[in-house]
């Protein structure tokens, strides 16, 4: 085999392969090193070959380069894709390659018989160790008083799967994940463990192409609510699985009365639907939370209302 194109994106290699398919050309995408644990080099990236069979090589560079602009949309297909994911997160990557190797489920990959899509499972790995890290150096420096029991109890509670998993839904995480035809019909986008294990690829992705600097800035926005809460309130209370639960008793500490969640709206198509939710306090809408359910709605906008009340100490 021969190979006539090499890119860092599955969309770029898929793009090719279906464009040479086309006019005949038996191609298949391919990788010196598929079958590592980690497959990404130093630099951070992995590269995919789109390979043919010697006689055809020719014959395909031509129609590659005859269409190299349909090629190039491949990757402005990419950051068309995943853009509106990187102004959720506030981060843009340099190597969009990372971020959709995130988001690749072992049941997408497990589809490909080319050998040249990795599942996201090393990621999710190096996500949770750098997610740890960072949660454990800001709980070091806001709580430096309290007992190691303290600490780790907090951290126990943020880092759960169901916590990660309605960060991921605040984020609509599920929408971009690449997932395989079966697990997509068993409604793999809602499942709570594939959520919170792209939440922490994501995080790895993050770290892999922006360093550590950029992971602990993301983190830090996404759990300083919560942390600054409790050292407002001194109260574990903002640490609960339970946003809603959280905003309870936040407000009840501070002599409020109790929120009332109120549905704002509808929108999306039926198959993808989004539920937007106002929680208000005495009558006046302090947050509004979205997601694909209503009860992921008002867990979001209470999440929203914690930090509007931190804002407003």
């Amino acid at each position: 085999m021969t190979a006539v194109f090499t890119t860092h994106s599955h969309v770029e290699a898929d793009v090719v392969r279906g464009l040479l398919d086309a006019h005949g050309i038996a191609a298949v995408v391919t990788s010196d090193i598929s079958q590592a644990v980690f497959p990404l080099r130093i630099a951070g990236q992995w590269e995919l070959r789109v390979c043919v069979q010697e006689p055809s090589a020719a014959e395909a560079r031509a129609i590659i380069d005859a269409h190299r602009d349909a090629v190039g949309a491949g990757a402005v297909r990419l950051r068309d894709t995943l853009g509106p994911l990187e102004a959720a997160i506030g981060y843009r990557f340099k190597d969009l390659g990372l971020l959709e190797h995130a988001l690749t489920h072992r049941s997408k990959a497990h589809e490909d018989a080319s050998g040249g899509v990795f599942d996201n499972e090393s990621m999710e790995f190096l996500g949770d160790a750098v997610l740890g890290f960072v949660i454990a150096d800001l709980l070091f420096r806001e709580f430096p008083l309290h007992d190691e029991g303290h600490k780790s109890k907090i951290k126990a509670s943020i880092v759960s799967t169901l916590a990660l998993a309605r960060l991921a839904e605040a984020l609509d995480l599920g929408h971009y994940v690449l997932l395989g035809k079966g697990e997509e019909k068993t409604g793999g986008r809602r499942k709570q463990a594939i959520l919170a294990d792209s939440y922490e690829a994501l995080i790895a992705a993050i770290y892999l192409d922006g360093g550590v600097d950029a992971a602990r800035a993301f983190v830090a926005r996404q759990f300083g609510p919560l942390i600054t809460e409790a050292r407002e309130t001194g109260s574990e209370a903002a640490f609960t699985e339970d946003w809603k639960s959280a905003l309870q008793e936040s407000l009840q500490s501070k002599g409020l009365g109790l929120p009332d969640y109120v549905l704002a709206g509808q929108e999306g198509p039926a198959h993808h639907r989004v539920f937007l939710v106002d929680v208000k306090v005495a009558g006046a809408v302090i947050a509004r939370g979205e997601g694909h359910s209503k009860k992921a709605a008002e867990q979001i906008a209470a999440q929203r209302a914690l930090a509007a009340l931190l804002g407003n100490a």
